[in-house]
């Protein structure tokens, strides 16, 4: 009678807390419901429900509980907040996928924070996890936040994969709330390469999207982001329509990541048009917002456009603390992730794994043999014929395996070296165009000095004093333009022919505006090659153009300018020409400038020639892509 009684104790005890659990998940998941509309709400909800989990005892339940509200804690930008709460979760469970969820939600906050080495840790715990359950859609969602970790260590490349390989499987499951996030994260990286049209047809397609889903914030989120490709496209009105309504939203839900990021936004505008006042008053904000946040990307880039701001009011020693903060802020935050390390921890997890393939397919193996004796234990007659066979066959299969094995370690050798070599060459491109950085702006720039330096000893009246500061103005913007040109190809591990067009459209266009009298025609084929230039064939090439294209408004009096791309299955020619006075041909190679475009195409093993027309100056410029 005891032992029955007992019994029933023990099952009714263990019935009520699997009811309690169930109780508790179900308010868990309908608060999660709440939160992409209401996240304030849906913590307030929470917090309540883990009172109750703490009163009536349930570890599971509490940790499950206790999670959830670190996960909205982060989705309104309190990340430090948000990892105690996870830790404390991992402290009362050893539920698998409450354990998946907390390091994920850890590796969310660690990213933001700027600890990237320790956000790809918890990711790949996370992940890990997942894939032992075979939880698809969670496998996606770790994959689509390693994106994100190597965004934002620039290695782009590397960051598409991952975003790809989390659209797939969302887009197998459709799962529109992943696919929304997926797409917003590869529009990012379009943007930031320029491809503009691209970026702004993925961020409208996640806004759709979460405009479906009624998510406050992933609305806030893709609308910022379109604004953004607005103002690059210098459609300025509609640009701060779209910030205005991302700030209005955030402000709802104390986002206050999301603010900083809107106020930047809005403060660039207001740079771009030369309102300073308004600008400053934005990024004092942006960067209020940020410190609460404490994202490590927000306050670099506030720091980066106050900068900005005070160079554009000549205020060059204000700009030049701030850049040192910036530089200051952002050295501190790569001193604490390791790329090294990153790689090696993806790469110790990507092993793990094809271990625990290969371990499983031979029990597989093993079963299989087993059944097979099995077999020919019952049929006596044939046994010693199967054990041969299947004996020649095991041999056969481990040669063939050691073969396999022998070319996948070959291959894998050969890519690595040329990985090795690969970043060898992009290493020696860049440390040619430092160089070239240090020779050129190097000698602009103490030439810029030592014209300062000399209004100390010379008496000028009114307008000699003007001119000479327009001088050394015009001078030094292009010092600065030529400063932005060697970063733009240094940010680069490869310049498309779309990259390089676009480049020089600008340049021309910018040319248009500032220079009356001279007409610009530039054509170039619709059907851009495949191929990709290199960073240093990049700049070089686009500085022999612009060399080009001053040498005829500068000398040859030219009152038109044109300049051609030609592209003949793999070679390349551009060629410039002017209807200027020419030139003597004997004393063409006196200019630093001639010997500077030679000196460059030699670099890149280009062919240039320089030609006086009857009515004119031909530059031709061949290269085999």
């Amino acid at each position: 009678m005891r032992y029955f009684l007992l019994v029933f104790f023990i099952v009714f005890t263990a019935t009520a807390q699997e009811t309690i659990n169930q109780t508790i998940r179900k308010r868990n998941d309908a608060a999660m419901a709440i939160y992409p509309k209401d996240p304030n709400l849906a913590l307030k909800q929470l917090l309540v429900i883990e009172k109750e989990a703490k009163q009536l005892k349930h570890n599971t339940s509490l940790a499950f509980t206790i999670n959830n509200i670190g996960i909205v804690t982060r989705v309104v930008g309190d990340f430090e907040k948000a990892i105690t709460y996870s830790n404390q979760s991992l402290k009362l469970t050893k539920d698998s996928l409450i354990v998946a969820s907390a390091y994920n939600n850890i590796g969310s906050c660690k990213r933001n924070i700027g600890l990237y080495e320790e956000a790809l840790k918890a990711y790949l715990k996370a992940i890990k996890i997942y894939d032992a359950k075979k939880d698809v859609k969670n496998q996606a969602i770790v994959n689509n936040n390693l994106g994100l970790v190597y965004r934002s260590l620039e290695m782009n490349l590397k960051a598409k994969e991952y975003h790809q390989k989390a659209i797939q499987s969302f887009e197998q499951l459709k799962d529109k709330k992943g696919l929304s996030e997926a797409y917003n994260n590869m529009a990012v990286i379009y943007a930031y390469e320029d491809s503009l049209k691209i970026a702004l047809n993925y961020f409208k397609y996640s806004l759709k999207i979460e405009e479906e889903l009624k998510d406050v914030k992933g609305i806030a989120e893709s609308v910022n982001n379109i604004g953004g490709v607005y103002y690059y496209l210098e459609k300025l009105d509609s640009a701060l329509l779209f910030f205005e309504k991302a700030r209005k939203i955030d402000y709802s839900i104390k986002n206050y990541g999301g603010l900083a990021a809107t106020y930047n936004n809005i403060g660039d505008v207001h740079l771009y048009k030369q309102d300073y006042k308004k600008a400053k008053m934005n990024f004092d904000s942006a960067y209020s917002f940020a410190k609460k946040s404490k994202s490590a990307f927000d306050i670099e880039n506030t720091l980066n456009y106050y900068a900005l701001l005070y160079e554009a009011q000549n205020d060059y020693k204000k700009a030049s603390d701030y850049y040192k903060k910036k530089n200051e802020f952002k050295d501190s935050i790569q001193k604490l992730s390791n790329i090294k390390q990153l790689h090696e921890l993806e790469t110790k997890y990507q092993t793990a794994k094809k271990d625990a393939t290969i371990a499983s397919s031979k029990a597989i193996i093993a079963e299989r043999e087993l059944k097979i004796k099995q077999k020919n234990m019952l049929i006596y007659s044939v046994l010693i014929f199967a054990f041969l066979l299947g004996l020649l066959g095991y041999l056969f299969y481990k040669q063939q395996k050691i073969k396999n094995q022998q070319l996948i370690k070959e291959n894998e050798l050969k890519e690595a070296l040329i990985k090795i070599e690969n970043q060898n060459n992009l290493q020696e491109q860049r440390l040619t165009i430092s160089k070239d950085l240090h020779d050129n702006i190097g000698s602009q720039l103490t030439f810029i000095i030592s014209s300062l330096d000399n209004l100390k000893y010379f008496e000028f009246n009114k307008d000699k004093l003007y001119d000479k500061f327009d001088t050394i103005g015009t001078f030094t913007r292009s010092t600065i333009t030529d400063l932005r040109d060697t970063i733009w190809a240094m940010n680069k591990e490869e310049i498309t022919f779309e990259d390089l067009k676009t480049r020089t459209t600008n340049f021309i266009e910018a040319a248009k505006t500032s220079l009356l009298g001279i007409t610009f025609e530039f054509n170039y084929p619709e059907n851009a090659p495949v191929d990709s230039l290199n960073s240093l064939q990049g700049i070089d090439v686009y500085r022999i153009i612009q060399e080009a294209v001053n040498n005829a408004i500068k000398h040859a009096k030219a009152t038109k300018i044109i300049v051609n791309f030609e592209l003949d299955k793999e070679e390349l020619t551009i060629s410039i020409l002017d209807n200027g006075i020419g030139f003597d041909a004997a004393t063409i190679e006196a200019g630093n400038g001639l010997q500077s475009m030679q000196k460059r195409a030699k670099e890149i093993n280009a062919i240039l020639t320089i030609d006086s027309l009857e009515n004119g100056t031909k530059v031709n410029l061949k290269f085999h892509l």
